[in-house]
């Protein structure tokens, strides 16, 4: 017995009257024992909506325990989860259903309209299922389907930022390998630790960096619908949190509520941030409250950690993602994938029993992408000799002006440090004279009233004048996506030819 859903019924049998999940709206509870047997009433119930071995079952709701027994209960028979992002439009998920053509579209109360938009919308027929309907007490148990490493437990659909989104085909193996990574970052897991969900868990990182490991070592989980800056402290409080992952936007968001020092977080042992760069003063707000500290790098195709900076290198390595978790190895290329030598800058290539086995339908972008039995990551790093990786930037994202290499997330930390900046995305524009000129896209702290010259003379005064911005526009909020990752390519279809607030 093998697979996602092997966890929680050899846990059932372990550690039957350990807690595993908990609703944060309704305080309802579920052991392990608990959640074995309603992981198996949902199979039984996919089972007779007729999903079979190799199906895929779409998922689109807020973060609940059915969830995360619907994930279990798919694996129970070999069939496939796909969550999708509920921010997505009907024609963006029709996309989604036509592309991996599920058996049934599952939704809860919130999303039931745009499930059957989206149905509407799509070539491909799909039944609707209400998530609770599938919490039939009567429902028969049924044997678990017998599953290999190698096959697909999930596809987790790609941000999409550079075009159309690729389902990553996540295996049993991926996940667990990615469990015994996190098992062993920092200070490690224990079946007593427990962790909040509050990233949404149709992102890898909501849902592989904390939650499938705490599931599969036995500890607890405490699921919350959406994430609110004031009502997450107060959850970490109140069920005395240990470990808990967010992106840098909701760190940042977090270290705003007025009343944080009232917080009781002395059960926190250890604070991950992923999904984009942090910026140092959101890192530096945590420290300076004694608060254990760690940054990692992942993507949706690594399940996804790949490297982690754990919390006594913070300070000495700040700027760095750390080392690479234990069972993955990392190579910096140059452009014809020979290995460059530490310190330089070339592309990061990881490889593991993490790596993901392909794109769904994709096997041509698959082949290209996983070369020589490498996974180019399209991230450009430096490696220092001890191992610590410094990402500089996407390739697809560097600035190359008057023939000098600018990597946008050093300018981006810059920029952070103004007193007045809340938020920024440096990116690279059309420049007559320099090929491609900087740009800088800042969103203001509330009252503030610095100026685009300002910057531009601030950034100066820190970094070389090539590399600083020559253009500086300012908005209320920068766009992002669900993980907190800019869109860079929103931003350039929006000032590529728009007149400059300052040139200099």
């Amino acid at each position: 017995m093998t697979g996602l859903s092997s966890w929680i019924t050899r846990r059932a049998v372990r550690t039957p009257d350990a807690l595993a999940l908990v609703d944060a709206t309704t305080g309802a509870s579920s052991t392990y024992a608990q959640m074995a047997a309603t992981c198996a009433r949902r199979a039984a119930a996919l089972r007779t909506r007729g999903v079979r071995r190799g199906d895929r079952v779409m998922v689109i709701g807020l973060n609940s325990t059915a969830q995360l027994e619907t994930l279990f209960a798919a694996a129970r028979l070999g069939a496939i989860t796909v969550p999708v992002n509920f921010r997505l439009s009907p024609d963006e998920i029709a996309y989604l259903i036509s592309d991996s053509t599920p058996t049934l579209l599952l939704h809860d109360d919130m999303f039931a309209e745009l499930a059957a938009g989206a149905a509407d919308a799509a070539p491909h027929h799909v039944d609707l299922v209400h998530l609770d309907a599938l919490d039939e007490p009567e429902a028969a148990f049924g044997d678990e389907e017998p599953v290999r490493d190698d096959d697909v437990a999930l596809i987790m659909y790609t941000s999409g930022t550079t075009g159309k989104p690729k389902g990553a085909m996540l295996t049993h193996g991926n996940l667990e390998a990615n469990a015994v990574n996190i098992l062993t970052a920092g200070e490690g897991l224990t079946p007593k630790d427990s962790t909040l969900a509050v990233a949404p868990l149709f992102h890898i990182g909501g849902l592989a960096l904390y939650v499938l490991p705490m599931l599969f070592t036995g500890g607890a989980v405490v699921v919350a619908p959406a994430f609110d800056p004031a009502g997450t402290l107060q959850l970490l409080a109140k069920h005395r949190i240990t470990v808990h992952f967010m992106v840098p936007a909701m760190w940042d968001a977090m270290s705003k509520v007025p009343d944080f020092d009232d917080a009781d977080l002395s059960a926190l042992r250890c604070l991950l941030c992923g999904g984009a760069p942090c910026p140092l003063p959101v890192i530096d707000f945590y420290q300076d409250k004694g608060l254990t500290f760690m940054e990692g790098f992942g993507m949706t195709e690594l399940s996804p950690a790949a490297a982690i900076l754990e919390a006594q290198y913070v300070r000495s390595h700040a700027g760095s993602v750390g080392r690479a978790v234990p069972l993955s190895d990392v190579r910096i290329v140059d452009g014809d994938d020979r290995e460059v030598l530490a310190g330089e800058v070339g592309e990061l290539l990881i490889s593991g029993p993490n790596v993901f086995v392909g794109y769904w339908g994709l096997p041509a972008v698959t082949a290209q992408e996983k070369r020589g039995g490498w996974f180019h990551t399209g991230d450009l790093a430096r490696m220092d000799e001890d191992g610590f990786i410094t990402l500089v930037d996407r390739k697809k994202d560097m600035i190359v002006t008057g023939g000098e290499n600018v990597y946008p997330i050093e300018v981006e930390q810059v920029l952070y440090t103004h007193p007045d900046v809340d938020d920024a995305a440096v990116i690279g524009l059309p420049d007559e004279t320099w090929g491609e000129g900087v740009t800088a896209v800042i969103a203001l702290r509330e009252g503030a009233s610095t100026t685009a010259e300002d910057l531009i003379t601030y950034c100066r005064e820190r970094i070389a004048h090539f590399k600083s911005p020559r253009r500086v526009e300012f908005v209320d909020v920068l766009p992002r996506n669900a993980t907190g990752k800019l869109l860079k390519r929103d931003l350039r279809e929006r000032y590529g030819s728009s007149a400059s607030a300052v040139t200099r």
